[in-house]
């Protein structure tokens, strides 16, 4: 069992975390460049993973980019820009955000507290608390705890989106060769129609 530095973010940091991420996109998409975190709160220096997804708020609430990594080794601030510029860029979902795109997206901030390897991910696995990782033949791909909750999903729906995801076996995931690392954190975003942010 691993697990990651204990992070416990307060609302107004959560808060802070979803404007960064926002900062990060329109800099990135609007003039091309990194934003700097600039003079950060203290859980913000805290060396952990974070996640940032993006969707549009128009028609189904298709999605336009996520990124991130559950263990880090860089300061949560910046680990938060890289992963809004990723997702924003034509590397996430293939294609890049435009500018006229910039009101009409959500974004949220998935802050990792912590991550453990299972051996049983359909006993661990609590839905709309974890996110999963799955490391199968060579391949990688991880899912937001959110989703299931979103999609309806049980244990077993989940894992198997998780491989499809890899491009492995959808079933891979009961198989003693495959890594299922669980993953839990506070995630925070912006509301439905704007203004203030929201912790699920």
């Amino acid at each position: 069992m691993s697990e990651a530095q204990t992070v416990h973010l307060s609302y107004d940091d959560g808060a802070r975390a979803v404007e960064l991420a926002r900062e990060a996109v329109e800099a990135y998409v609007l003039q091309g460049q990194r934003e700097q975190p600039g003079s950060m709160r203290d859980a913000f220096y805290a060396r952990t993973g974070a996640f940032v997804r993006i969707t549009s708020t128009r028609g189904r609430g298709r999605l336009r980019g996520c990124s991130g990594a559950y263990r880090g080794t860089d300061q949560l601030g910046h680990a938060i820009v890289d992963a809004a510029i990723t997702a924003a860029s034509d590397d996430s979902c293939g294609s890049e955000v435009e500018p006229p795109e910039l009101e009409s997206l959500n974004i949220s901030v998935c802050v990792v507290g912590n991550h453990v390897l299972t051996n049983d991910p359909a006993a661990d696995l609590e839905l709309g608390t974890h996110g999963i990782a799955v490391d199968a033949d060579g391949q990688h791909a991880w899912m937001y705890p959110t989703l299931p909750v979103e999609n309806d999903w049980n244990e077993e729906q989940f894992l198997t989106h998780a491989c499809r995801k890899a491009g492995v076996a959808p079933l891979a995931w009961q198989d003693d060769d495959t890594m299922i690392t669980l993953f839990d954190g506070q995630v925070f975003r912006e509301r439905p129609g704007g203004g203030s942010v929201e912790q699920l």
